[in-house]
């Protein structure tokens, strides 16, 4: 896939949801310190983004493909309580339940449905999981079906692969149809400051109607 090395190729270049649960089941032990060691910065951008424009005690949040739990442990320094985290691997959900920080967590496909009710979350927060080989652009409507009206979806995407997935043009279905509205996009920048030089990111919110 364009732009990253053999580092992310390992994940990026996986074919399927097994695949994918076994390249991270794999890379688990040591994601966090391969990743914070590369300069990686979108879960505490993610935060930031996510405190902008979710108030405390709004209510339940989901951490969708949460990981090791680098986005729901920032979001709990912040204040942050109630999130809901899930995840496709077994090994990385170990780790993101030592953290403490999550109410609940369950092994989760994001091709599949939420098994979660409409409109039950405050906000729902995906990052780092809709890269190539990753979540499918479907995961999008059941994000906006479980979060409430006027309840925010932050996200990242990869800019580099963004329109040659199809992402680019599901989000803009979203809009379209008019289930939710984009209230701030990031610029576009390197989510790795030490390495991946050709990868690049941008945040997303959308607000649910």
């Amino acid at each position: 896939m364009s732009g990253e090395t053999e580092a992310l190729g390992h994940v990026y270049d996986v074919d399927g949801s097994e695949a994918a649960q076994n390249a991270y089941n794999d890379w688990a032990a040591s994601y966090d310190a391969d990743n914070v060691g590369k300069g990686y910065r979108i879960p505490w951008l993610a935060a930031a983004f996510f405190a902008r424009h979710v108030p405390l005690g709004s209510g339940p949040i989901l951490d969708a493909g949460c990981g090791t739990g680098l986005v729901g442990e920032a979001l709990s320094i912040l204040g942050y309580d109630n999130v809901v985290g899930a995840d496709l691997s077994p090994k990385m959900l170990k780790l993101a339940s030592a953290l403490g920080v999550y109410e609940r967590h369950y092994m989760h496909d994001l091709a599949e449905p939420l098994p979660e009710t409409d409109d039950y979350f405050a906000a729902v927060a995906c990052i780092g999981s809709l890269g190539p080989g990753h979540a499918p652009a479907s995961c999008l409507a059941e994000f906006i079906r479980v979060t409430s009206p006027g309840g925010k979806v932050i996200l990242n995407v990869r800019h580099d692969t963004y329109e040659k997935q199809g992402l680019k043009a599901v989000v803009e279905s979203h809009k379209t149809s008019k289930q939710w509205m984009q209230v701030e996009a990031s610029p576009v920048f390197r989510p790795f400051l030490l390495a991946e030089p050709n990868v690049t990111a941008q945040l997303q919110v959308y607000e649910v109607l």
